[in-house]
C-alpha cells in the first residue's frame, strides 16, 4: 500500500485518540452500521480532500464499512495530526497522503496522489480535488459519480464553477445542511477557534477587544465564544442585513478601518481575500493578534505583512511570527501562519458537532450513488429528510425527547380553510 505520512511509529496514539472521537459521534456510528449491511459503496473508489483528524478518521472508516475503497490527503497544510494519519494507514489498511507543515508542493503532489485512484466519488474541503481535475485532470470526469464539498469556501468555489458552465458533474453543497452549517459552523467554529487563539497565545481573553470580520454563521460562532469568555467584541460587515443582525444582538458593528487601531485580537471567518490588508496593519496597536478561521490562508495579506515588517518575522511561540513594523516600531502578531486557528494550533471541531456534519457528508455520498445518471453538473443541497434524521438520531443520543404533531394539528397545517 502507497501513503505518505510523517511517521507510522505514531498509529497507536492516533488509534486511541480515533477511537476516544467514536464514542462521541452516535450519529455517524449509527451510518456505519448502516453501511455495514447495506454496502451502498461497493466496487467504488472515493479520493477524500480533508483535515486529517480524529473525527475525518471516522468517517473514512464508515464509508470503508459501506464498501468504498477509500484514500485520503489533506486539504491543508497545517491540519493534520500525525498519528491519526499514520493509524489510518497501519490500523485502518486506508492510505493517507499527508503531513503536517508540508510545502505547498507537496500539499499539491498529495492531492495528485489521490486522484491518481481514479475516483468515482471526491469529497473535497475548500473544492481543491474537484479544481484540479477541472484544471489538469480531466481525464477522470468521465466516470465520476460526483463529489461531496463541506466548507463555505468551497461552495462559493463551486457555484461560481456552475454559473459560469465549467463544472462537470454534480456536487452536493453539505455545507449548506442545516445540521452542518448551524451546528458545526456555530458552535464547532467558535470553541475551536477561541481555543486555537488560546493554545497558541495563552492570552487572556476576558478584557481584550476581539474584531471579528464578517458575521456569517462561522463567524456568529467566534463573536458568541469570545463574549462568554468576557471579551469587548467588535463585528465588521459589508452586508447590511447581517451587520444589522450584528447589532440586534448587542455587537458594536463599524468599518475594518475603525476597528483596526483598537482591536486586541483579530480574527477573520469570510471565505474572502485581504480582509487584513496593509492599512490596517499600519494602524493596528502594538502586540495585535492576527487569526484566520476560513479555510484558506488568503484573509490575512500575508506579503504585505512581511513588506512593513522591518525584517524576518521572529518566531516568538510555536504558532506565532511577530513582525516589527517600520512606520512604528509596534509588534504584530501573526497566529498559525495565517492558517486556520482552529486546526493549525488546535485539534478543530469537538468530535460531537462533527458528528453531524460526517453523518451529512456520508449520506450525501449515499445519494450520489442512489441517483447515479439522474442529477446535472451543479451545487446540489442535502435533501431535507436526511437533515431532520440526522437532528433526530442525534437527539435520540442525547436523551431528548420531542414532540409529535397529532393528527388535528398536521391536518390544521395541511389546511388552506381553516382560519379565524
Amino acid at each position: 500500500m502507497d501513503f505518505d505520512v510523517k511517521n507510522i511509529d505514531l498509529a497507536t496514539g492516533g488509534r486511541h485518540r480515533i477511537e476516544w472521537a467514536e464514542l462521541e459521534m452516535p450519529v455517524l456510528r449509527g451510518v456505519q452500521k448502516q453501511f455495514g449491511e447495506d454496502r451502498p459503496f461497493a466496487g467504488l473508489r472515493i479520493s477524500a480532500c480533508m483535515h486529517v483528524t480524529t473525527e475525518t478518521a471516522n468517517l473514512m472508516v464508515s464509508l470503508q464499512a459501506g464498501g468504498a475503497d477509500v484514500v485520503l490527503s489533506a486539504s491543508n497544510p497545517l491540519s493534520t495530526q500525525d498519528d491519526v494519519a499514520a493509524s489510518l494507514v497501519s490500523h485502518y489498511e486506508i492510505p493517507v497522503y499527508a503531513i503536517k507543515g508540508e510545502d505547498n508542493e507537496t500539499y499539491f503532489k498529495h492531492i495528485n496522489a489521490v486522484l491518481d485512484h481514479n475516483p468515482h466519488i471526491v469529497m473535497d474541503d475548500g473544492a481543491d480535488l474537484v479544481s484540479t481535475i477541472h484544471k489538469s485532470r480531466r481525464n477522470l470526469i468521465d466516470t465520476m459519480l460526483g463529489g461531496t464539498e463541506e466548507t463555505t469556501t468551497g461552495i462559493i468555489r463551486l457555484r461560481a464553477m456552475a454559473r459560469d458552465g465549467a463544472l462537470k458533474f454534480p456536487m452536493m453543497a453539505v455545507n449548506d445542511a442545516l445540521t452542518k452549517h448551524m451546528f458545526d459552523n456555530r458552535y464547532g467554529t467558535g470553541q475551536s477557534t477561541i481555543d486555537g487563539v488560546i493554545r497558541a497565545t495563552n492570552v487572556l481573553i476576558a478584557g481584550k477587544n476581539v474584531v471579528v470580520a464578517g458575521y456569517g454563521w462561522c463567524s456568529r460562532g467566534i463573536a458568541m465564544r469570545a463574549r462568554g469568555l468576557g471579551a469587548n467584541v467588535i463585528v465588521t460587515e459589508v452586508d447590511p442585513l447581517k451587520a444589522l443582525e450584528a447589532v440586534m444582538d448587542g455587537y458594536r458593528v463599524m468599518p475594518m478601518n475603525d476597528a483596526a487601531p483598537i482591536g486586541d485580537i483579530f480574527v477573520s471567518a469570510t471565505g474572502d481575500i485581504h480582509v487584513f490588508d496593509e492599512h490596517h496593519f499600519m494602524a493596528m496597536k502594538d502586540g495585535a493578534l492576527l487569526a484566520n478561521s476560513g479555510h484558506f490562508d488568503v484573509e490575512i495579506n500575508k506579503p504585505a505583512l512581511r513588506k512593513l515588517a522591518v525584517d524576518e518575522p521572529k518566531r516568538v511561540r510555536p504558532f506565532v511570527e511577530q513582525f516589527k513594523m517600520k512606520h512604528n516600531g509596534h509588534r504584530v502578531n501573526l497566529l498559525g501562519e495565517g492558517r486556520l486557528i482552529n486546526l493549525a494550533a488546535a485539534e478543530g471541531h469537538p468530535a460531537s458537532v462533527m458528528d453531524m456534519s460526517f453523518a451529512g457528508q456520508a449520506m450525501a455520498a449515499k445519494y450520489l450513488v442512489d441517483n447515479k445518471g439522474q442529477l446535472e453538473n451543479r451545487v446540489y443541497t442535502v435533501p431535507q429528510e436526511v437533515d431532520q434524521e440526522i437532528a433526530r438520531i442525534k437527539l435520540d443520543a442525547m436523551g431528548i425527547k420531542i414532540d409529535t404533531l397529532t393528527e388535528e394539528q398536521a391536518a390544521y397545517l395541511d389546511s388552506w380553510e381553516e382560519g379565524t
